[in-house]
């Protein structure tokens, strides 16, 4: 897909994607052959409007009526968006067990994502490999991603280090932070920043789930 497209689908949508993907292809495994913008809403629990003008975006080919939409070539379309043909390299700051965790999921590779190094300023770390990758001390992070055309950091590190480290990778040339800690970052304008804050994610998923017995326990 030329990126003139991509930059016209709203990041509402681009956030769903992912989720129409992952139910495409377990539908796909079942030996699924076609699906409904309604079907793949109520799977998603989304709106079916909402669905339908998302695949909007992304379809190559119109689904038929009564049938719905080729399974196969839907996936086609939304890996097109998703699969960067250029290999996009990354850093990983923080190589915990969160950071160590990340450098071992072979799923980035699909996507076109690559994370290359990993920094920390533990000693017993620095000099380590993880994934066949060398970690190095943060204080060598700006000379050695010179000259790489790095644009993407990782943050895994403890959350009071999280503002400190954000404004070394933007001191180093990083314009895209992937935030796993729990802070809030104060960067630039022009920096693209992604909050991953997994206990709020876990919260959510209690309170959900909670609401969810609760229903149940009110129809019996």
């Amino acid at each position: 897909m030329d990126s003139s497209k991509l930059r016209s689908i709203p990041v509402a949508s681009l956030k769903r994607i992912p989720i129409y993907l992952s139910v495409l292809q377990s539908l796909e495994a079942k030996g699924e052959k076609y699906i409904s913008s309604n079907a793949i809403a109520q799977f998603v629990n989304e709106n079916a409007s909402v669905v339908k003008k998302d695949l909007s975006y992304l379809i190559s080919k119109e689904g038929k009526p009564k049938v719905g939409y080729d399974i196969v070539s839907l996936i086609s379309d939304i890996e097109s968006i998703l699969v960067n043909q250029n290999s996009q390299d990354a850093i990983i700051v923080g190589v915990g067990k969160l950071g160590s965790a990340l450098f071992h999921f072979e799923g980035f590779e699909k996507y076109g994502f690559n994370i290359k190094y990993g920094f920390d300023k533990n000693p017993e770390i620095i000099g380590t490999e993880i994934a066949g990758k060398k970690i190095y001390d943060i204080d060598d992070l700006k000379s050695i991603i010179s000259g790489h055309n790095i644009k993407f950091g990782i943050i895994t590190t403890p959350d009071k280090f999280a503002q400190s480290t954000a404004e070394i990778l933007i001191n180093s040339g990083i314009t895209a932070i992937w935030n796993f800690t729990a802070s809030h970052l104060e960067v630039p304008k022009n920096i693209v920043v992604k909050n991953e804050n997994l206990a709020t994610s876990l919260a959510i998923l209690s309170k959900q789930l909670q609401a969810n017995y609760m229903e149940e326990q009110w129809k019996n």
